[in-house]
């Protein structure tokens, strides 16, 4: 087995919101592939595995996340960091609450620079790393998602320029951009069984609705050792909905 290969199996990898929804088929796909697997979240995970740590914070406050970071990046040497964390907190324009987008820019933006500062020593030693965020098809611009789809936005020009500064140390960086996907997140604004969600379904050119698996899928796509050549990309997981105009 090559060095690479055995820096997947063996590796250890962060996942920031790994509790339900998408993070936690993503922590359960890396489970699988071999890593330990930390998940930082404010609630546990809700099953088990000899390989998967719960690390409770919040991971809209810098100060408890940095704090966090530096205790695991002493304990580990963390070569993979997911950050998949994220809320919407919907609001049309003249609704926006400024504390809202501060909130949503923590989490978002502050958490995963602290997340990649913490483990990229490890990275940089190894000269291996992966990195990928979970951004969304919502930074193409989408109602009620002003703080949102700004973030999002701005994830995909954060995790570019890591790109350009980490590809010499053997690190990708990419974003993983989910379109509509059944999440607890996604029912909280849109029931499941509602007839907004059927009428969604048929206005996607897949004409289904996209499944916390489909995104985990290509997470581990970017996150493999084999997949060194591809960095600072962002690979739209939303049954088409980017290709054209989606209304929600």
């Amino acid at each position: 087995m090559n060095a690479q290969n055995n820096t997947m199996e063996n590796g250890v990898a962060v996942v920031t919101g790994g509790s339900a929804g998408i993070g936690a088929s993503i922590s359960r796909h890396l489970l699988d592939a071999g890593h330990t697997v930390l998940n930082l979240s404010r609630r546990g995970s809700g099953f088990e595995h000899e390989r998967l740590i719960d690390v409770p914070v919040d991971l809209s406050d810098t100060g408890a996340t940095r704090q966090v970071a530096d205790e695991l990046s002493r304990q580990y040497d963390i070569t993979t960091v997911v950050h998949n964390a994220g809320v919407i907190r919907p609001s049309l324009i003249e609704d926006v609450d400024l504390e809202d987008v501060d909130y949503i820019t923590r989490l978002h933006l502050h958490a995963g620079i602290i997340l990649v500062q913490a483990a990229l020593p490890a990275m940089k030693a190894a000269g291996f790393g992966r990195v990928v965020v979970v951004g969304s098809r919502a930074m193409l611009g989408l109602q009620t998602r002003t703080g949102y789809a700004a973030t999002k936005a701005g994830q995909v020009g954060m995790v570019r320029t890591w790109a350009l500064e980490l590809g010499p140390h053997g690190v990708t960086a990419n974003v993983v951009a989910p379109g509509p996907i059944v999440t607890d997140m996604f029912t909280e604004v849109i029931p499941e069984d509602s007839d907004k969600a059927r009428a969604l379904a048929e206005s996607i050119p897949v004409r289904r609705l996209g499944q916390a698996d489909d995104v985990a899928r290509a997470v581990m796509f970017l996150v493999s050792p084999g997949s060194g050549f591809v960095t600072g990309q962002t690979l739209f997981v939303c049954g088409g909905t980017s290709v054209g105009s989606l209304s929600l």
